[in-house]
């Protein structure tokens, strides 16, 4: 006898779905694209939430090589996460828990935790329907008391790793009510070599997807430039879907640029209409512009910022870059940002680093280019150059003063060197016996005492404030007192832990343990990114001056 799975009736769940999903190959956008779109629902007048699906096996992205999948993110309540729920922190301004990432290690290491305590009351365990059901309770769970849900499926439709969730998504879309699922396929489009787009990957792409049960009601072309009458209307006839559900995501200087292309092309009309939405909506008159008025606020000035890290890949870097954006909106200023191998710095040769205005050192792991960040930290400090370090950055500038100004020319991390005789870096105290690499590290947002009178009391506006970490290792108590009578200052700290450095009288020379650009926004902009522009702007000024 057929089972019959009927629409669910509980009224205290009315949110609305729209499912997001990749074909051809990874890393379209489909996580910009997906922000995007809920950017111009939340500026419509709606609540809006997201929930980034990976298909790998690893329980979350902490242990993940930066090489291999670019920055591990870190949210609010200390989960380590894939880079793109970046991305829909800083589109929906909103800040988003470890519940908002599903991977398959995540969904399983649960059902096989329940099966182990009997909780499946000695059924055999299977795909369908123990994990789908899993993964579609993920779901429910993120989306109760937000209008809009969007699920974003990392990967590529075809993926083997994927075909659990997908399998998933179309259940949940035959569960929900009529015009409560919207499923949106982002799929890329090339030019061939006379510049023709060609339209064959996006149907394979389709053709695989409705192998599957899932046919998209909205298509979104990725290319380089933006899709043509003709290529909608071939896109629709083969694909199944209306002309006007064919859209464009074509490449962009600036990604914050996105939301206002598509709402160009009316892609919210279209959701909202698709969604039973658009009589809840705000009218177009009345909708936020806030997102359109930053984005497209002149930049009048510009500055030269290198980030000087190991890791040859910008994606692992993303937050750092983006902060430095939003810094440059708030400033009117376009902030051009070098990437420079920490590992070319290491013979002591900093000429790369002449015609910068200010230098950024980020967090990282690993001995492996080291030295390279000490030098450009000793650089930027004996010559004024504005400087702000991250994480290993901040620890770093504590080396380098207590080799350069203390004299412990053996200074060093005892993660990095474990056998230095003057560890003034070393590994917090609770972590000594501790095995496991995942999820043992201080993390998440906690919060870090400011000294009045201070440059970070003069940054934050307050005698306090709230970061993400991620990081084993911190300031050695025993050396912070010797380091401060010399000069440095630890002007933000909790408890015994030193939290953010400053140097005094210098141009910009400013360091937190702690992860500020994981909390900056378009809209509410980092405030030490926000000083290292500022001083960058002053150093800029002066070298123009002085060239005069």
């Amino acid at each position: 006898m057929r089972t019959v799975v009927m629409p669910k009736t509980d009224s205290s769940f009315s949110c609305k779905f729209i499912f997001v999903t990749g074909g051809v190959m990874s890393g379209l956008g489909k996580g910009v694209t997906a922000a995007s779109v809920g950017r111009l629902l939340i500026n419509a007048g709606f609540k809006v939430t997201a929930v980034k699906i990976d298909p790998y096996i690893n329980v979350d992205a902490g242990t993940m090589n930066p090489y291999q999948h670019g920055e591990v993110y870190v949210l609010k309540d200390g989960s380590e996460v894939d880079l793109d729920l970046g991305n829909y922190e800083r589109f929906l301004g909103i800040d988003m828990t470890g519940s908002n990432n599903i991977t398959t290690g995540k969904v399983y290491q649960h059902v096989i935790q329940k099966e182990r305590t009997g909780d499946y009351l000695g059924k055999t365990v299977q795909i369908i329907p123990h994990i789908t059901d899993d993964i579609k309770k993920k779901i429910r769970k993120v989306a109760l008391g937000n209008d809009v849900c969007i699920v974003e499926v990392g990967g590529t439709v075809g993926d083997i790793e994927s075909m659990p969730f997908l399998e998933s998504l179309r259940q949940l879309s035959h569960e929900e009510d009529k015009n409560s699922v919207l499923f949106i396929h982002v799929t890329l489009v090339p030019r061939s070599k006379n510049g023709e787009l060609k339209t064959k990957p996006t149907q394979h792409s389709v053709k695989e997807l409705r192998s599957i049960g899932i046919q998209p009601d909205i298509i979104v072309g990725r290319s380089n430039v933006s899709l043509d009458d003709t290529v909608r209307e071939k896109i629709a006839l083969f694909c199944d879907v209306p002309s006007n559900a064919v859209f464009s995501n074509p490449d962009l200087d600036d990604i914050y640029q996105l939301p206002m292309l598509l709402e160009t092309e009316s892609l919210d009309e279209y959701v909202m209409e698709k969604l039973n939405l658009t009589k809840l909506s705000l009218k177009p008159n009345k909708r936020d512009t806030h997102w359109r008025d930053l984005v497209t606020k002149p930049k009048n000035k510009q500055i030269n910022i290198a980030l000087i890290g190991k890791y040859g890949l910008e994606d692992a870097y993303i937050s750092v870059h983006e902060a430095l954006k939003h810094a440059g909106i708030f400033h009117g200023t376009k902030v051009n940002t070098s990437w420079i191998h920490s590992e070319t710095l290491d013979g002591g040769d900093i000429s790369q680093l002449s015609l910068v205005d200010g230098i950024i050192i980020p967090g990282g792991f690993g001995s492996r280019g080291t030295q390279g960040k000490i030098n450009a930290i000793q650089h930027a400090r004996e010559s004024n150059l504005p400087y702000l370090g991250l994480c290993l950055g901040f620890q770093l500038a504590v080396v380098e003063y207590s080799r350069n100004v203390l004299g412990l020319k053996d200074a060093h991390s005892s993660e990095i060197q474990p056998d230095t005789p003057n560890p003034v870096i070393d590994l917090l105290p609770e972590q000594h016996d501790i095995n496991e690499l995942g999820g043992s590290m201080r993390l998440g947002e906690l919060e870090t005492q400011i000294e009045r009178n201070s440059l970070a009391h003069s940054l934050y506006g307050s005698i306090v404030c709230n970061e993400r970490h991620r990081h084993r290792y911190e300031v050695n108590p025993d050396y912070a007192d010797l380091l401060e009578r010399s000069g440095l200052k630890f002007t933000g700290k909790s408890g015994h832990r030193m939290e953010i450095l400053e140097l005094p009288g210098h141009s910009y020379f400013f360091g937190t343990q702690f992860h500020p650009e994981f909390t900056s926004r378009p809209t509410t902009p980092s405030p030490p990114f926000i000083g290292l522009v500022d001083a960058a702007l002053n150093q800029n000024s002066s070298l123009t001056n002085g060239r005069k």
